[in-house]
């Protein structure tokens, strides 16, 4: 490795806004973030579930063709 080219490599804290502080090692000095692990609700088990199917129901009925287009589609001779 060439000498003087790479930047410093600090022990630093990373902060976050729940007042959770890690140590690890990086090239900034301090972190402050916003969510970690402690806090997001992924990580927490207070994630919402997300009605994945009514979304998908609504934008067939809004931009989609009907069921009944569809079956008389492939029910036509070519």
């Amino acid at each position: 490795m060439k000498t003087d080219i790479h930047p410093d490599y600090f022990e630093t804290k990373v902060r976050c806004a729940c007042g959770n502080e890690t140590q690890v090692y990086s090239t900034a000095k301090d972190m402050h973030i916003d969510i970690c692990s402690k806090c997001h609700p992924f990580y927490t088990g207070k994630q919402k579930l997300i009605d994945t199917a009514g979304r998908i129901e609504k934008f067939n009925r809004k931009y989609g063709k009907s069921k009944t287009q569809q079956s008389e589609k492939a029910t036509a001779p070519e």
